[in-house]
């Protein structure tokens, strides 16, 4: 699969073919949101809040790497859902479904942002608060329904790091210019113009919401160079390997 432009714009993790969109997920995510709720009116709660994470996995990227293409490929092999950057921010940004998904995590996660908040920022307090707590909400409420791949949108900051996978994409900005330039059939020079925006985006997005200004090898189990693969199913041959490694074969 390839990423594709969106009327001359570069959009990060859009493709040619494209699974069921976004929209249609976040139907599905909200009726079982709301059916697992109504059903939790007549459980014991307490059991419920307590349930544990399924393990996921996490992709973060420099943008136009193909990180999305190799999470669709991983999620084939794994029998789970992907929920990219569109899918999450379709949540985070839109406020009857945002706030579903809060209530669904509040009851099953009771104090996890709060506390989430406290390990990211401190005593800090941040421009977005809304938008962090709604965006922290939908990540993990999706992460509760079921075991799910995550692109971008700093989920690996965001889950509990005993129950993620955390995976870094990167590749050299000739690299990256080269399948951009392929992509929406620009030059090369141009196709560097607008990935510098778009890391300038990105950039701002990490510092605004979670107060970061790099990432740091530190917070991955795994940094790929994907300049020295040609191939994204052998990346998603590894990804899938370690992420058995670290939870299947342990449980």
């Amino acid at each position: 699969m390839a990423e594709k432009a969106n009327n001359g714009k570069y959009v990060p993790g859009t493709y040619a073919t494209r699974k069921p969109g976004s929209e249609s997920l976040v139907g599905h995510y909200v009726r079982i949101w709301e059916s697992r709720r109504l059903a939790q009116e007549e459980s014991d709660r307490a059991a419920t809040a307590s349930s544990e994470l399924a393990p996921c996995i996490t992709f973060s990227r420099k943008i136009g790497v193909g990180a999305l293409e190799i999470a669709d490929i991983v999620a084939d092999k794994l029998g789970y859902k992907v929920a990219d950057r569109e899918l999450i921010e379709q949540i985070a940004n839109q406020t009857n479904i945002s706030e579903k998904a809060v209530a669904y995590f509040d009851e099953r996660f009771p104090g996890y942002v709060n506390r989430t908040f406290k390990y990211l920022f401190g005593e800090k307090a941040f421009i977005d608060t809304d938008y962090s707590r709604h965006l922290i909400s939908a990540i993990v409420a999706i992460a509760g329904l079921e075991p799910t791949v995550f692109v971008g949108r700093g989920a690996h900051l965001i889950l509990p790091r005993d129950r993620v996978l955390a995976v870094r994409c990167i590749g050299s900005d000739d690299y990256r210019a080269k399948r951009i330039a392929d992509i929406m059939r620009i030059s090369k020079a141009e196709a560097k113009k607008k990935l510098s925006g778009i890391d300038k985006e990105q950039s701002v997005f990490f510092k605004k919401v979670f107060g970061k200004k790099v990432a740091t090898p530190y917070e991955f189990d795994m940094v790929m160079n994907l300049d020295h693969f040609t191939n994204p199913g052998d990346v998603a041959d590894i990804v899938t390997l370690a992420f058995n490694k670290k939870f299947k074969a342990a449980g």
